[in-house]
């Protein structure tokens, strides 16, 4: 794991879930930045030349080692019957979905670090508001 003012990054071993009695595992790499302080982007490293980039809410993986969250395209739960040590992830596209078995303890510490970098709701102070704005408006 790598911790800096710029970012958290973590490689975490998960499984991908292929079937009840079948999975594969995978690893998966969780970067923060706090200049996109609302995100995590998590690297699929599978059999291509490029990692599978997904991004996900930062309070959504938070919500996710509490309980039930969010919907459509991802969804995090914990592993009933697994006691406490598997959240799954379940990931949709036009392509397919994916579940991943993920170690909670791997999520948690990750978070931790980065709400020692970022605490939760502070993310909209680093925002450049002018710059995102900007981006929206119609230059004339």
């Amino acid at each position: 794991m790598k911790k800096s003012l710029k970012a958290v990054e973590r490689r975490v071993a998960v499984q991908l879930v292929v079937s009840h009695a079948y999975s594969l595992p995978l690893c998966v790499r969780l970067r923060y930045k706090p200049a996109d302080p609302y995100v995590v982007r998590a690297a699929f490293f599978v059999d291509c030349d490029e990692p599978v980039e997904w991004v996900l809410g930062r309070d959504l993986l938070a919500g996710g080692l509490e309980g039930s969250a969010g919907h459509a395209d991802v969804r995090i739960w914990s592993a009933a019957g697994r006691g406490d040590e598997s959240i799954y992830i379940a990931l949709g596209s036009s392509a397919g979905t994916a579940l991943l078995e993920v170690p909670v303890q791997d999520v948690s510490s990750f978070l931790e670090d980065t709400e020692a970098l970022v605490p939760r709701g502070t993310e909209s102070g680093l925002i450049d508001w002018d710059a995102e704005l900007a981006h929206l408006l119609p230059q004339g």
